[in-house]
């Protein structure tokens, strides 16, 4: 099937289903490019027992893989019946749909207790190839249907799903003459869910997550000069980590959560630290009379990657904690910032400039080979998601801050804009 029509198809798709659920959502998506070949999917609404759920499972599960550009989901006009058990699949109906996978699911209600039990059929081998039940709250429903389409995902590609993530973002409305507010949103990585975590009239900026999950840490301006604070995101408990004069930015945990590298001109130039979360000791990491910057941490815990014009021009370097020696990472292109390390530690992604504009690059360490993942022309802020099959990043659509992902292979994109303001700083958990 060529290209263009697996893509519309998807996007239908992926509109019915947004429909559906954009009262829980801030942000849609909207697919710009797709893959060759998908893997073709059906997804059968399951069925249901007990008090209505008001929410379509199923079709959150379609939306997930269909999302990854890497399925094309049946539409469900044109399945030619809805199995609700293995006795009633009739493999030949679904290869005849031109089907390799069959998903069917029945789920149950009682006492604000919902369980429920998928099997994902391979139609061409007529056998099932996955089988699993789950229980939860009616309150988790979502999550619950995300770690389906975990469990699917990484059955048929082999690499772990990332939809049970979450990923936070800054929402902006307002202009600068009658002022803007500023919005810390956390919400699932559909963008569905999304939930205020800091309101401000002043900006806030560089949401990191803590390796559990748990907290979050940003830079906040409410003081009228940038501080940095951490904060656990089910209690909406938070506390201030600095206050120093100057520059307060760029938090960064470790990946032990122990520790969180950080950028502080309390010395007069903007230089890396490292602070002892348990005890708020100080280690300072860069000393050098040009600006360092947006430090990331190697997976090992035993370096950090950072941005400094040390060279005359923004590029990435690489400190090691121990013996402090610095080596620099990029040479190709006049700026190179905002590097994010993928968790083999073995490339990172970062902004790099190509012919006057900004976009998102990936870049290998030991061959310092290079690609350019995205052609917009301001993108920035890039985000790994934990399986480091995708990224988020920021950039501008429409005279708009958007929020955007593409594959790391550069295979598959697609933005989710929000109607309502500016979006902004995304950052993606960990896996829950």
């Amino acid at each position: 099937m060529r290209l263009a029509v697996v893509l519309r198809r998807v996007v239908l798709f992926i509109s019915a289903v947004m429909l559906a659920v954009s009262s829980y959502a801030d942000l849609t998506i909207e697919i710009t490019e797709g893959v060759d070949n998908p893997t073709k999917i059906a997804i059968v609404p399951f069925e249901h027992r007990g008090k209505p759920l008001g929410a379509d499972l199923a079709g959150i599960i379609a939306a997930d893989l269909a999302r990854t550009g890497q399925f094309e989901v049946l539409p469900r006009a044109g399945m030619l019946g809805l199995p609700r058990s293995e006795e009633e699949v009739f493999y030949r109906d679904w290869r005849s749909l031109g089907v390799e996978y069959l998903l069917i699911g029945r789920t149950s209600l009682q006492n604000q207790r919902l369980e429920l039990a998928f099997d994902l059929f391979d139609v061409h081998r007529q056998q099932r190839v996955l089988g699993q039940r789950h229980a939860n709250t009616v309150l988790e429903l979502r999550a619950l249907a995300h770690g389906v389409s975990d469990s699917v995902y990484e059955k048929l590609t082999g690499i772990e799903g990332v939809f049970a993530t979450r990923m936070a973002y800054v929402s902006v409305n307002g202009d600068p003459a009658s002022g803007r507010s500023h919005r810390l949103i956390v919400a699932d990585a559909d963008g569905a869910r999304p939930r205020e975590i800091l309101k401000s009239d002043e900006p806030i900026l560089s949401p990191d997550w803590s390796p559990d999950g748990r907290h979050i840490a940003y830079v906040s301006f409410e003081t009228n000069r940038p501080a940095i604070y951490r904060q656990e995101i089910a209690s909406g408990i938070r506390q201030q980590l600095t206050a120093f004069r100057g520059l307060n930015g760029a938090p960064a945990w470790s990946p032990d959560g122990r520790r969180m590298a950080m950028v502080l001109s309390r010395d007069g130039n903007p230089e890396i630290y490292v602070m002892d979360l348990a005890t708020k000791k100080l280690t300072r990491i860069t000393n050098h009379y040009a600006i360092d910057t947006e430090p990331d941490w190697t997976p090992d815990g035993l370096s950090l990657v950072f941005t400094s014009d040390r060279g005359g021009k923004p590029q990435i370097y690489q400190v090691a904690l121990d013996s402090g020696a610095v080596k620099r990472l990029t040479h190709r292109g006049s700026y190179n910032a905002a590097a994010q390390v993928l968790a083999d530690g073995k490339s990172m992604v970062m902004v790099h400039r190509d012919n006057g504009a900004y976009h998102i690059a990936w870049q290998e360490f030991a061959t310092e080979r290079l690609i350019v993942l995205t052609r917009s022309d301001l993108d920035e802020s890039p985000s790994i998601a934990p399986n480091g099959s995708m990224l988020l990043f920021a950039t501008k659509y429409k005279q708009r801050g958007v929020l955007a992902a593409v594959a790391l292979d550069g295979g598959f994109k697609y933005r989710l804009p929000s109607p309502n303001s500016d979006v902004q700083e995304p950052a993606w958990s960990p896996k829950m």
